[in-house]
């Protein structure tokens, strides 16, 4: 079933949309919106995150795809078919839950085979299938265990054979990795990866974590209360981060104030060194004061305080530098000192809004 992805600008099939979101909405009822008329095109073939805070409006967003939750006002199309109100299990979505949802007292092979049972097909029809797709995420051997006797990875790959049973258009992952320890979290997440390259499906996967879906996205879509921040690949949000918010959610940035505005400054591209008489204290130069010093393996995080001239005399706003561990050790720095900080021009990113 290995499906060839056309591939333009790095994302396959990126002029053919296999979901898109026109105006969609979502209002309980309070005077703020949970999803607030979002427009969104999903590439076929892709692998799309959406990432953002707790009640940014992601999870409910993949529910509407879904079918899960109805839509206050909008259009969820697929494949160019509206299926705004059409029961879930008319849609041609599948989704992979977070807790998995399988049956306790079933098995593996009958847990997959669960749908087709559903639809009336002949048991030895029905388990060949499902031990096709067993046997496709390794799980051939432990097809007669129950859900009890599996790993947390096991159950996510019957989770995952039970959801392409049904042959979906899209696959939607609700966070589907944070139930599983670190280590195995990021094995699953390679897992995944291949499958979706491999089903050449498209997948649709919410998840709070930055990490995890800047190492599985073609595409990332950043939401914050209710609305899409920012969206494009990973290297372009982490590089060029439109909001104060994209560049602090994602991590690994300096926001300063500047008299032309904000700007993100990577931490990785900050330089430190101990404060010498007659530093220009100015555009791309700081003085600062060590306030936290963390061992991170590969690298020392050091977090600084300089004085904030934009809210008032006394004021401090915090900066980060990631040193390179082998730089740390030949230069150390301690709690209190006070060192010069700089970075190229080309370094800063001016920040929209």
């Amino acid at each position: 079933m290995k499906i060839p992805s056309p591939v333009s600008n790095g994302i396959p099939n990126a002029d053919h949309a296999a979901v898109e979101l026109v105006a969609l909405t979502k209002n309980y009822g309070s005077d703020k919106p949970a999803v607030d008329g979002i427009n969104l095109r999903i590439a076929s073939g892709s692998y799309c995150c959406l990432l953002g805070p707790s009640g940014c409006g992601k999870s409910t967003t993949l529910r509407m795809i879904a079918g899960h939750e109805s839509v206050t006002s909008g259009d969820v199309l697929l494949e160019d078919r509206n299926i705004t109100d059409l029961p879930a299990a008319a849609r041609g979505t599948a989704m992979m839950f977070q807790s998995f949802a399988l049956f306790p007292h079933l098995s593996a092979l009958d847990n997959v085979a669960f749908s087709l049972k559903m639809k009336g097909v002949d048991k030895a029809a029905r388990h060949k299938q499902a031990g096709d797709l067993l046997e496709r995420v390794a799980m051939g051997h432990l097809s007669l265990r129950k859900p009890a006797e599996l790993s947390g990875g096991q159950q996510q790959r019957v989770a995952l054979a039970r959801a392409l049973i049904t042959q979906p258009k899209v696959l939607l992952l609700d966070e589907p990795l944070s139930a599983l320890d670190p280590f195995l979290r990021i094995q699953m997440r390679a897992e995944l990866r291949r499958w979706q390259k491999e089903l050449g499906l498209t997948f649709v996967h919410v998840t709070h974590s930055q990490e995890e879906a800047m190492a599985l996205a073609d595409t990332m879509v950043v939401m914050n209360h209710g609305v899409i921040e920012q969206m494009g690949s990973p290297h372009e949000i982490y590089n060029h981060p439109v909001s104060e918010f994209v560049a602090r959610f994602m991590g690994g940035h300096n926001v300063l104030d500047t008299p032309a505005g904000k700007i993100s400054v990577r931490t990785d591209h900050v330089q430190l060194a101990p404060d010498t008489p007659g530093f220009p204290d100015g555009a791309g130069n700081k003085r600062a004061v060590i306030s936290d010093i963390e061992y991170q393996g590969t690298y020392v995080l050091v977090g600084l305080q300089y004085p904030g001239k934009t809210l008032s005399a006394n004021a401090t706003a915090e900066v980060s530098v990631m040193v390179p561990e082998s730089q740390f050790d030949r230069q150390p720095y301690q709690l209190g000192q006070s060192v010069q900080l700089t970075w190229l021009p080309e370094a800063s990113h001016a920040l929209v809004h």
